[in-house]
């Protein structure tokens, strides 16, 4: 599925708002399709934050500016986009700490393109982030379940000035993980002319249907290039689709500089993520993006 290199850097089709210069507060939501560095169109969203956590003091501040507080740059996982209500109540969680940029990965939503299942996604995020920084925000942190946390990994790992602190939740460790039931899905959904077909018109995301070449960097080789970026890998121990060795082996691989939070009881991905978890999330990232 690679086209060229995963590394450039991606740049928007559009310019902040007038209101959203350096140093100025942005009050409303703004929508906008951002450029990648291979051409696709990604569909954005912007939500400044009702209000703005500090980390330092636990209160609320509605008079900061964008470049005061951070903003979460949220990856959603396969088959979601940034208008499904599982990805808007994550924002609107994250929005009590700042503010908050949800965007569809190719293939997803509005955007153009088809889906390459985390290869190519690297550069939608890094879209996004940069999206993030025009509007004013010099603190940014990634946040990214299942498909989106591998993407998050990679991310950090292959632009490792544009992150100041990496959340992955629900995501796996390596490539082709077939051990469980829905994994093996997945697969059928990826692989399978038939499954592409059941992907584009049931769950509306479009999948490409060329095989990587080459195979990417997998998550487990991205972790140990993302320090001393804060790194925080999140995981249920109920989950359906990657078991429990596959937050560890993203641990292990952190050798250190990463923190492990292992959910009792938790599924997988935002479905599956408590408002208290969220919540959470939204303190470390805060605390450490700075």
């Amino acid at each position: 599925m690679s086209t060229g290199p995963a590394g450039h850097v991606a740049r928007s089709t559009v310019r902040p708002h007038s209101e959203t210069t350096r140093g100025t507060r942005v009050r409303a939501q703004l929508r906008t399709f951002l450029r990648t560095s291979d051409g696709v169109p990604i569909e954005a969203v912007y939500d400044p934050g009702a209000v703005v956590y500090d980390p330092g003091s636990a209160v609320y501040d509605i008079s900061r500016t964008p470049a005061d507080h951070p903003v979460f740059v949220v990856a959603h996982g396969f088959t979601g986009a940034a208008d499904r209500p599982h990805v808007r109540r994550v924002a609107q969680a994250f929005a009590r700490y700042g503010a908050v940029v949800t965007f569809s990965f190719r293939g997803h939503g509005a955007s153009g393109g088809r889906s390459t299942v985390g290869d190519r996604e690297v550069l939608d995020l890094a879209a996004a982030v940069r999206w993030a920084r025009e509007l004013g925000h010099a603190r940014v942190g990634t946040v990214g379940f299942s498909m989106g946390g591998s993407v998050a990994l990679r991310h950090a790992a292959l632009h490792p000035r544009q992150t100041d602190a990496v959340v992955s939740v629900s995501a796996p460790a390596r490539w082709y993980y077939r051990g469980t039931a829905p994994m093996r899905r997945l697969h059928w959904l990826v692989t399978r002319p038939e499954g592409r077909v059941v992907s584009r018109y049931g769950f509306r995301t479009r999948i490409h249907h060329r095989d990587w070449d080459p195979v990417p960097l997998s998550p487990v080789q991205a972790v140990p290039r993302i320090a001393p970026t804060p790194l925080l890998i999140v995981h249920g121990d109920a989950d359906g689709y990657f078991p429990v060795d596959h937050p560890r082996m993203l641990a292990a691989a952190a050798a250190g500089q990463g923190e492990l939070w292992l959910e009792p009881g938790m599924g997988h991905a935002e479905h599956a993520a408590s408002d208290e978890l969220l919540s959470r999330i939204g303190e470390w990232v805060a605390g450490r993006a700075g």
